[in-house]
C-alpha cells in the first residue's frame, strides 16, 4: 500500500461506518423490528381479565359483577364503574379460598369511604379530591382462607352511619 491510498482507506472506512449508523438508525423507527431493541420502549401490558370473585346481593342472588385483575399477586376488583352508594356480597369461586391479596379500585371523589366486613371491619376512606383510581389493598388480617364471605359497601358518607 502507498502513501496515497492510505487517505482513501481512511475515508471508505468513514463511509462505511456513517452508512451502517444511517441504516441502524432507520431501523430502529420501524414499528416491527423496534420492539427487538434493548432500550426501545415497550408498552404497558392490557392487564388480562379473571373471574376469581363471585359476586351476591344480600340475599343471595346474582349481583352484577366488578371486572377483576391480577396486578402481581393481588386481585384487584374494579369498582370504576360503580354506582355512587351501593353494596355487595363477595365469595371465592375456588374451593382454594381467597386470594393473598385483594384491592378495590375506586376513583376518587365518586366513592367517599369504602366498609368491608369479613373476619374484621374495615373502614377504607378515599381522598375526596379527583384524581386517578386508586387501588384500596385490604390488609392479610382481614381476609383468611376460611372466611366464607366479604361484605363490600361503599358510598359518600361512612356506610355504617
Amino acid at each position: 500500500m502507498t502513501r496515497m491510498d492510505l487517505p482513501a482507506v481512511r475515508l471508505a472506512r468513514r463511509l462505511a461506518a456513517a452508512a451502517l449508523l444511517a441504516l441502524l438508525a432507520g431501523c430502529s423507527s420501524l414499528p416491527g423490528i423496534s420492539g427487538l431493541w434493548p432500550f426501545g420502549a415497550r408498552p404497558a401490558a392490557v392487564p388480562q381479565p379473571v373471574d376469581e370473585l363471585v359476586f351476591e346481593t344480600a340475599d343471595g342472588g346474582a349481583a352484577p359483577a366488578f371486572p377483576q385483575y391480577w396486578k402481581r399477586n393481588t386481585l384487584v376488583v374494579d369498582l370504576s364503574s360503580a354506582p355512587a352508594s351501593g353494596s355487595v356480597t363477595l365469595r371465592p369461586r375456588a374451593a382454594e379460598g381467597w386470594p393473598v391479596r385483594v384491592a378495590f379500585r375506586v376513583v376518587p371523589g365518586t366513592i367517599g369511604q369504602l366498609e368491608v366486613r369479613a373476619l374484621q371491619r374495615v373502614l377504607l376512606p378515599v381522598n375526596p379530591a379527583a384524581g386517578p383510581p386508586v387501588d384500596l389493598e385490604l390488609g392479610p388480617s382481614v381476609l383468611a382462607r376460611g372466611t366464607p364471605r366479604l361484605v363490600l359497601s361503599w358510598g359518600q358518607s361512612p356506610p355504617g352511619a
